[in-house]
Order: C-alpha cells, then structure tokens, then sequence
C-alpha cells in the first residue's frame, strides 16, 4: 500500500470518514482542550483581518468571524474537507497548499493555525511568510509541533513570543470524561501566541 502524504490524508475517504466520526463522537481533544485553550490566548478580531492556516471545515474560521472579524481568509489544501465546511458571510475559503501559499505583505492583523502545522514541512520558511503577511503589530497563534522547533521558528522570523499555554481539561470535562484525566500530566497541546513588533 502507498502511504498518504501527511497533507494529503483528508483527501483520503477512509481517513477522512474516520476524523469526522470522531469528531462527531466528542472523543477528540478539540472540544475539551484545544478549543477553550485556543480561545484564551486569541487577542480581541474585532474589526481585524484574520488568516486560518489549515482551516478544515472552518469551525474557528467561523467562530472569529463571529467574534467580530471583518474577514477571515481560511486555507487548506484538501478539496474533501473544504466541501464539508459551512460558509460564512466574511469566510473566505481557500484550496491551497501551506508549503507554497503566498498572501500580500502586510496584510493580516492575526494568522491562526490549529493542529496544522505539523503536516509542513518547511516549517521555518512557512513562519517566514507569515511574518511578511503580518501587519506591524499583527499576531500569530498556532500549536502541534516540538516546543523548540516552534519557538526557535518565531524567533528568527522577527517575531516576538507573547504566551505560551498548556491548555488541560476543565472540572466539567473530567467528570463526564474521566479518561482525559491522564492530560493533567502530560498536556496533549501546545498553543504559541506571538506579534510582529510594532516598530
């Protein structure tokens, strides 16, 4: 059998049947974890404009254009997933590929990834871009890679680290979940925030 290409494998039927049987289940960490650890560490969209990196079906695409962004642009490279995603009226998706998508400069005021990153992998050239798409000022806040690999790549892109988070489940959470108890040890997310100096 011909292994999948990591960016390729929501493309694939059987993978991509068995992420959204999971998804559905409430068995993923992104409801219990990721998301509400996400969402601590995003600066207010009002009025910004915002770039999702490996979008998916566009849940936090649209949950940021709900939050006030004036246009989120939402990237991903599988054509299976985007058919799935549910629009918007300022979401704007997009089928590209990560490892080569070009934006204008200076043009986002937040770029986001959530659990996406790890399929590029020129990772240091993907930071570079998105600290030329940043407007002075402009954040990034993504995660899912090694700690060092993922802070040395903001560094030398010129941006500045702002937060780090190890999000774990809530009480609530835990109680109907008992088995996410062993994330209290080993938190499974890593979520990064960092800007664009002003000057």
């Amino acid at each position: 059998m011909t292994p999948i290409a990591g960016r390729d494998l929501y493309d694939d039927p059987r993978f991509f049947d068995g992420y959204r049987r999971l998804r559905a289940s409430g068995r993923a960490i992104n409801d219990a974890v990721e998301i509400p650890g996400l969402a601590r560490l995003l600066p207010p969209v009002t009025g910004a404009q915002v770039v999702d990196l490996g979008c998916g079906t566009g849940t936090l695409a649209r949950r940021l254009a709900d939050a006030g962004a004036e246009h989120v642009l939402a990237v991903d490279v599988s054509a299976r997933i985007l058919a799935a995603a549910v629009p918007h009226p300022r979401v704007r998706y997009l089928r590209a590929d990560l490892e080569t998508l070009t934006l204008p400069p200076a043009r986002a005021d937040l770029v986001v990834s959530s659990l996406a990153l790890h399929y590029v992998a020129d990772y240091e050239g993907l930071i570079r871009r998105v600290a030329g798409w940043l407007r002075p000022g402009g954040r990034v806040v993504k995660h899912h890679r090694r700690t060092a690999t993922l802070i040395t790549g903001l560094l030398y892109a010129g941006l500045e680290l702002t937060a780090v988070g190890e999000p774990v489940p809530g009480t609530a959470d835990l109680t109907a979940r008992p088995e996410l108890g062993e994330h209290l040890r080993r938190p499974p997310v890593l979520i990064l925030a960092a800007r664009r100096p002003a000057r």
